[in-house]
């Protein structure tokens, strides 16, 4: 018989071979196609021939070199095949929940029991209004199927959020104006209506209006609940938030390449941060933290109390950047970056990544990352505020079709360590009203004058009570 090697190879093979054979020989009769084998001299199709004819024998041979090796080895190999292609083929997925990152557990309490703790221990400061105007993400467009309705608490709103068999998405007041129902809980979408859980009332989520009330002889006129201007854009579903009302005064940029499905989806991180919400895009602007704070390698992860040793005294990212405000549209700030990487103090320079960092708005944030050979990946940031200082930031990567898939993941990746690293420090700090700056933070000053175009008098402001404790 074979070899060890040999069997391996043939059952490798064997579903190939067996197909080439059906083609060559298909109108062939069986003893025929054993005589050309034969005729063939070659080994490999004489092996395969013997075992189709011995099958037995070949039974006999497989189990004799199944080993304690073979079960061990195959099956590993077989899980590091399939984890190879996920991460060469699958979107990166990574979903970081409240307390999942930015905390120290040294003391054996949960991640929770220390969130909680730092967010009442910690000086909230002398915040600006918590809840800006714009458009903010309610989720993103995958996650919501037809039929499927979300309830969302943000922006001190209580929202029903649903895609109507048009396949529209649309956002309600999630209380029932009838008897007060959440509508979003045990709701159910009619068409493209909402329908109460409690007595089957039924709302328009373009205008709010009841459409049917099942025993009712005759709608009330002024029956209807508030709905709220839903944009889906990007792959995002946005809604539009001011505190006076105001119709929307500004759009986000509408990216043809997604819309039209030439840039392609590669993955998402989502992630809980305790901070003000200006807290996030003012790094954009504080780029001397760059060059500290961002200046380790990546390698060495997100711990911050960790990250200049090892590795990090050897490798480093150089960051070149400026920040200005978009010259033609005022709600537009913009942040050009370079970073190359140092081993050793040694700058090497086939490794040079541009990017341009669009901040639309308050909590909008469109970051191009131009690659050398491959082109440009597209990662989107949204900022929602869940409370006053808890904001849900989520990040989602787009690329080119010349990027390989794995390329852009590392993109994400890559933007999903750093942003951790910020996350441990924005976990725990104090929004200054007035820093003590330098003249070299001056991007700070002017980004926070830029950024404070989004209040207006009557947004929600925070207040630190001593006796009742946080409220706003």
């Amino acid at each position: 018989m074979m070899g060890v090697h040999g069997f391996k190879l043939h059952l490798f093979f064997g579903v190939l071979v067996a197909v080439i054979i059906a083609v060559a020989f298909g109108n062939s009769s069986p003893q025929l196609i054993r005589d050309r084998i034969r005729e063939t001299d070659n080994p490999f199709m004489q092996s395969l021939l013997d075992m189709l004819e011995n099958p037995v024998e070949t039974a006999r041979f497989f189990v004799s070199q199944v080993t304690l090796f073979s079960l061990i080895v195959w099956p590993l190999i077989i899980y590091c095949s399939i984890r190879i292609m996920r991460v060469m083929f699958e979107p990166l997925h990574v979903e970081r929940k409240a307390g999942d990152m930015g905390y120290i557990m040294d003391d054996g309490r949960s991640k929770m029991e220390i969130a909680n703790e730092m967010m009442r221990r910690r000086r909230p400061g002398n915040l600006p209004p918590v809840y800006p105007n714009g458009w903010f993400s309610v989720g993103r467009s995958m996650d919501l199927k037809k039929g499927d309705i979300w309830y969302k608490s943000m922006l001190g709103l209580e929202l029903a959020v649903y895609r109507g068999e048009d396949g529209e998405a649309r956002i309600l007041h999630a209380y029932c104006p009838h008897m007060g129902a959440n509508i979003a809980v045990g709701g159910r979408v009619k068409g493209n209506c909402l329908e109460c859980p409690f007595h089957g009332w039924s709302f328009e989520g373009k205008t709010g209006e009841v459409q049917s009330i099942p025993y009712a002889s005759k709608i009330p006129s002024n029956a209807k609940t508030k709905h709220y201007k839903c944009l889906e854009l990007n792959g995002i579903i946005h809604l539009w938030y001011h505190a006076e009302g105001e119709e929307p005064s500004w759009y986000p940029p509408d990216v043809k390449d997604i819309q039209a499905g030439k840039m392609k989806y590669h993955g998402k991180t989502d992630h809980v941060v305790n901070a003000h919400i200006e807290e996030i895009p003012e790094n954009g602007a504080d780029l001397n933290h760059l060059t500290h704070l961002h200046e380790p390698i990546l390698f060495t992860g997100r711990d911050l109390r960790h990250t200049t040793g090892g590795l990090g005294q050897y490798m480093s990212h150089l960051w070149e950047g400026e920040w200005h405000q978009d010259k033609d549209i005022s709600h537009i700030g913009v942040l050009n970056l370079k970073t190359k990487i140092a081993v050793l103090g040694v700058t090497l320079p086939a490794i040079e990544i541009n990017a341009k960092a669009e901040q639309v708005g308050p909590g909008l944030v469109y970051l191009h990352i131009f690659l050398p050979i491959f082109g440009e990946a597209l990662l989107i940031q949204t900022v929602t505020p869940l409370e006053p200082l808890l904001q849900e930031v989520q990040h989602t990567v787009f690329a080119v079709p010349g990027m390989p898939r794995i390329l852009a993941k590392f993109a994400l990746w890559a933007e999903s360590v750093q942003f951790e690293r910020d996350l441990m420090v924005w976990n725990h700090k104090t929004y200054e009203a007035k820093p003590m700056l330098t003249k070299e933070d001056h991007l700070v000053g002017k980004h926070r004058r830029w950024y404070s175009q989004f209040y207006s008098e009557n947004s929600p402001r925070f207040q630190f009570k001593k006796k009742d404790g946080l409220d706003w």
